[in-house]
């Protein structure tokens, strides 16, 4: 046996005195024991076999060489490549054997080796870490490192960018970079994964593939200017959907089609298949801007029948805004409305979603709407509650005037509005 002719992502043929395995050679990892080799096998299972039983190993194919998948401190140069900026999530990550839960721990290469029919790909990757956290610890701040992530990349000359990101959060941080990044000529993918590559049920495969795929894409063809979520479309292993950055939203805890909203197309790289939903407008050749103003200080809140005016007044006292998610076409409780103007006369913007997640605010219909609208509360269409949230922080990182900042958030800056509402 002599393991130092194989490398990780080599397709290998280890011999144990009881048994054969074929599969993929993984990378070694802190969490695990040092005793043991672990392969992934076609099953999509990794298995672990301790080092002092095997009796041989070969290699049956090699990983492709550094010019499909190259290191992290390659990327200085990185015209024409697809970059990977790792953030964490679910899809980097796999199961600790000791404690049975689920630990962030793989960097942008080993994901990469981790999924090693990306090499079909045919496409020029290069990876990079550049956060390493589960996306409900996500921060503003972290929205910001990786706005200007994207950015540098694409001064270099990327052709597209793929971020593996954890799917809790992923629709908050394709939101928020919808607005910090103008004028994209090239695709940003959020991918994620609600199930840890290292399970055979895993949707970390597919999802990266197909989202490497899209990011190589001719935007001049397939306009896929701009920032997206992809993930699976359905329960099988067939497609994977993609949606606007700022049309989107996790509509389950653990489905591996967990994603929902507006489809802007559907693919499978496997098959080469490409379906787009949209009907789309000419696209134009900008220069990308970055901009990651934004108030950090805005809160999403959802309305219940028990909220006070004490609670509500409190909370307006530490915000400078508020999204109410309010019931129906965007209503709350009729005794909350004098403390809505009192805010709102002091200097906090209060906009109004609807926690029916789909369909469209109107506060014209009813009484109570119509005394929001006279309180000052601006009515955010069709965004989503998320997006609206989004979208007044970066609006108050830029304005201080109320006409301001409503004409912001009613105009459509990323596809976050649409003109009219469809069944």
């Amino acid at each position: 046996m002599n393991p130092n002719n194989t490398n990780a992502g080599d397709f290998v043929k280890i011999t144990t005195a009881d048994k054969v395995f074929e599969g993929h050679l993984m990378p070694e990892y802190e969490l695990e024991s040092k005793n043991f080799l672990f392969v992934k096998l076609k099953s999509g299972y990794n298995v672990g076999i301790r080092k002092e039983k095997i009796l041989n190993i070969e290699a049956i194919e090699k990983a492709e060489p550094k010019s499909a998948v190259e290191s992290e401190k390659e990327d200085e140069n990185a015209d024409g490549k697809i970059l990977i900026l790792a953030t964490g999530g679910t899809i980097a990550s796999k199961i600790d054997y000791i404690t049975g839960g689920v630990k962030p721990a793989f960097s942008a290469n080993d994901l990469l080796n981790t999924v090693p029919e990306i090499s079909e790909t045919g496409v020029r990757i290069s990876g990079k870490q550049i956060l390493n956290k589960f996306s409900e610890n996500i921060t503003p701040d972290d929205w910001i490192k990786i706005a200007g992530e994207v950015y540098k990349c694409i001064k270099k000359g990327a052709k597209g960018i793929v971020i593996p990101h954890g799917t809790d959060t992923m629709h908050y941080s394709s939101a928020m970079l919808s607005f910090m990044l103008k004028n994209l000529n090239v695709p940003v993918v959020f991918t994620g994964a609600q199930r840890s590559s290292d399970r055979g049920s895993s949707d970390a495969t597919l999802n990266l593939i197909n989202s490497i795929y899209f990011a190589s894409l001719n935007p001049e063809k397939f306009h896929n200017k701009g920032v997206f979520v992809l993930m699976h479309e359905g329960t099988n292993d067939k497609f994977c959907a993609v949606f606007r950055g700022t049309r989107v939203r996790k509509m389950h805890t653990s489905r591996r089609d967990a994603f929902g909203g507006e489809k802007f197309a559907r693919l499978n790289f496997f098959e080469k298949k490409f379906e787009n939903n949209k009907i789309l407008e000419k696209d134009e050749k900008n220069e990308t801007l970055l901009d990651t103003n934004i108030e950090k200080n805005v809160m999403l809140l959802k309305y219940f029948p028990t909220l006070t005016a004490e609670i509500f007044e409190f909370l307006c006292e530490k915000y400078k805004g508020i999204v109410i998610e309010g019931t129906g076409l965007g209503h709350v409780n009729e005794s909350l409305i004098a403390s809505i103007k009192k805010a709102m006369d002091k200097g906090t913007f209060i906009a109004m979603a609807s926690q029916t997640i789909f369909g469209r605010t109107n506060l014209n219909v009813y009484a109570t709407g119509r005394k929001l609208l006279k309180a000052g509360v601006v009515s955010c269409e069709d965004m989503l509650p998320e997006v609206a949230y989004i979208k007044l922080m970066f609006a108050l990182g830029h304005y201080n005037r109320y006409e301001d900042i409503k004409n912001f958030m009613l105009t459509n800056i990323a596809y976050e509005i649409n003109e009219r509402s469809e069944i």
